[in-house]
Formats: C-alpha cells, structure tokens, sequence
C-alpha cells in the first residue's frame, strides 16, 4: 500500500470564535468574513492537490472552510463524528478557565487521566473518542483514497490526534489549533504519524 495523506484542518474562523463564546456541536454557526478569507487561502495554496475525497463534520462551518473543493466537484461525505465535543448547557455562552470554575476544573480533570468527566449535558472526550472510531476504521480501511481532506474543529480534533498517534486522552492539549490549521498526517496501512504539526503558512495574509 501506498502511504496515504490525510491533510485535517480545523474550520475558518466564526464570530463565535472571536467573542470567545463556545460553540460545540449544538451551535450551527457560519464562518465570518475573516473564516471565508481563511478557506480561500487555504484552498489557493492546496488546490492543486489531487483529493481523492472531502471529509467534514455534519456542522455548516466545516462544508464552508472546503467549499472551494467541493465547487471542484470532488467527493464529499459528512460524518457526525467529526463533530466538536458537545459542551452540553455551556453552549452558546462566554467561558474560559479564568472566569468559570466549572469549566477549568473539568479541563483539569481531563488533564489529570479523568476524561470520562464532562460538563452538565455535554460530552466526556471518552464520548467523542468513541463516536470517532468508525471514522478512523474508514480512514484505514479504503486504501483507493491515496489523499484525503478532513475539516472537523478543534477540541475533536485534539482527541482524534490522541488516538491517530496513540497518546491518552490526557494530552490532547499538546495539540494546539487555530482556525483554518492544517496537521498533515501519513497512514502507511499499519501506522499514522505527523508530517507537518500545526501549519499556518498558508494564513501568512490573513488576518
């Protein structure tokens, strides 16, 4: 088997994002002008690349940040376990570690082994992990996809690192993101590794 290439990219940027609200799969939101101008960087640096198939969650924003492929006409197929952890009641609103106690002890939690925590009608990251199995089992097992896309977001793209690469749970935070990031990953049909960690030079432009 040939190695395939996985490009996963976190989706351009949302209003969301810069008010610092929280959005995880229960918010629908759309990219904002700086999100749409991030996806056209990115599809202006990697069009060239011959996808075999476009991966996105089932959320609006993700379909937005690849859009330009998929105006290509190339394969796509949505997977809801792509989508971003569900913070449960939090969602929607402002919250960060600093402000909300809740909200930084369930990030200790997490980063102290205990990722079956969660917030009040979320989801744990042992949930996320879970629902993302099969679409992992799909990434191996069709070889014919020799270059793949993936946009997801950023939390499930952390635990999706984690278990590509085999680290627990634990440290997903030593994933870092930004909006429109790309992690370029290799498969060789018995192993995933990075080839490229956390790349923006695409975004040298954009704001």
């Amino acid at each position: 088997m040939s190695v395939k290439k996985i490009y996963l990219i976190r989706h351009g940027q949302t209003d969301f994002n810069v008010a610092g609200i929280v959005q995880g799969s229960g918010v629908d939101s759309d990219l904002n002008e700086a999100g749409h101008r991030q996806a056209a960087r990115f599809f202006a640096a990697y069009r060239h690349l011959p996808f075999d198939k476009v991966y996105t969650s089932t959320l609006k924003r993700t379909q937005q940040s690849v859009q330009g492929f998929l105006d290509l006409g190339l394969p796509h197929e949505q997977h809801s376990g792509l989508n971003e952890i569900s913070w449960g009641v939090r969602e929607g609103l402002r919250i960060t570690p600093e402000e909300d106690a809740e909200y930084n002890g369930v990030l200790q939690q997490w980063q102290r082994g205990e990722t079956h925590a969660r917030l009040l009608g979320g989801e744990s990251p042992d949930e996320v992990a879970a629902r993302q199995r099969p679409f992992i089992e799909l990434l191996r097992n069709r070889p014919e996809e020799e270059n793949v896309l993936v946009c997801m977001h950023g939390r499930a793209m952390r635990v999706i690192l984690c278990q590509l690469l085999n680290y627990p749970l634990s440290c997903m935070d030593a994933f870092e993101h930004r909006n429109l990031c790309l992690y370029k990953i290799h498969f060789t049909g018995s192993q995933f590794s990075v080839s490229s960690f956390l790349d923006v030079t695409h975004l040298a432009e954009c704001p």
